[in-house]
């Protein structure tokens, strides 16, 4: 399709761990594609979103938050944004509204000096600080970089996020629709599915459970033709017997808890019922045994 005057084109959203990155692309797409956690680095892959209007088609990457790399793993999230940021039509540097500008963000601008991409600057959280304070916060910001817009959001509450899509769909080239109108990730929805009891491991065991968890789908389809109900079992891999011991919970609370929660947004993501099956396994040093971080989609480059 390419309909005369249509627009479509790739965004990448950058910014530090935190900034609502992914609530902003969950947002802007009216379902959950990207998990949310208060803790950094929970994006591990390019995970892409589409938006799809009358006008145009907009494709984002969402980017692992961009740090100074402290391990291998640091390095290849970085080469990740890095090519991110070759491909695109629009980078939209994210930024947190009641954050001060701090050697994270510096380094970033640093990294934008050195693609010709236009640089949207997106403040969010705009709804955690007084209108009068933003000036200030912009001028600082524009002092480093020649940004092609400045816009202030809110991500979790939408506000501006109206005028946000309206400006980078005018700011588009003419092209085709990628994708088709109703697909919001070009992730499988295996991939989304164990990407939200992911989310919920992390959330509900907030320090306990470091990332060293992975969720695999061994098996989704529908119990009928119909597709009133789809079975799910999944198995979260841990590295040691006391994070499944934490994971199970007293009298296996926690795991419960787990399940209620992923099934309630999965529910949500599929639009129709689902029986959800958690295991939890230990899987000693998982993430050097290729088989398995293959089947979970992570760390393909990292060596």
């Amino acid at each position: 399709m390419n309909n005369n005057g249509y627009k479509s084109g790739f965004v990448a959203i950058i910014g530090r761990p935190n900034v609502g990155k992914s609530t902003l692309m969950n947002h802007i797409v009216g379902q959950k594609v990207a998990i949310m956690s208060d803790k950094p680095q929970t994006t591990r892959n390019k995970i892409r979103a589409v938006y799809t209007s009358e006008e145009g088609q907009i494709v984002f990457l969402d980017t692992p938050g961009v740090h100074k790399p402290k391990s291998k793993l640091g390095d290849y999230m970085n080469k990740m944004v890095e090519t991110a940021l070759r491909e695109v039509d629009v980078i939209l540097f994210l930024v947190d509204a009641s954050e001060k500008l701090g050697p994270g963000d510096e380094f970033i601008i640093e990294k934008l000096k050195q693609v010709k991409t236009p640089v949207y600057l997106v403040i969010n959280k705009i709804d955690k600080v007084h209108p009068e304070e933003l000036l200030p916060f912009i001028d600082r910001y524009k002092d480093l970089y020649d940004f092609a817009q400045i816009i202030p959001v809110s991500a979790l509450e939408g506000n501006n996020v109206n005028r946000l899509m309206d400006t980078l769909v005018d700011e588009m080239p003419e092209g085709p629709q990628y994708y088709p109108a109703d697909q919001i990730t070009d992730h499988p929805e295996r991939f989304v599915v164990a990407e939200l009891i992911r989310e919920k491991v992390l959330h509900l065991t907030r320090e306990e459970i470091p990332h060293s968890i992975a969720v695999v789908i061994d098996q989704m389809k529908p119990r009928d033709e119909r597709k009133t109900l789809i079975d799910i079992y999944a198995t979260i891999y841990t590295e040691r017997p006391t994070q499944k011991g934490i994971l199970v919970g007293k009298q296996g609370a926690m795991m419960k808890e787990i399940g209620r929660l992923a099934r309630e947004d999965i529910e949500r993501l599929l639009g129709t019922k689902v029986y959800l099956n958690l295991w939890i396994k230990v899987k000693k040093d998982w993430r050097n045994q290729e088989n398995l971080f293959r089947n979970f989609g992570f760390y393909e480059d990292e060596e």
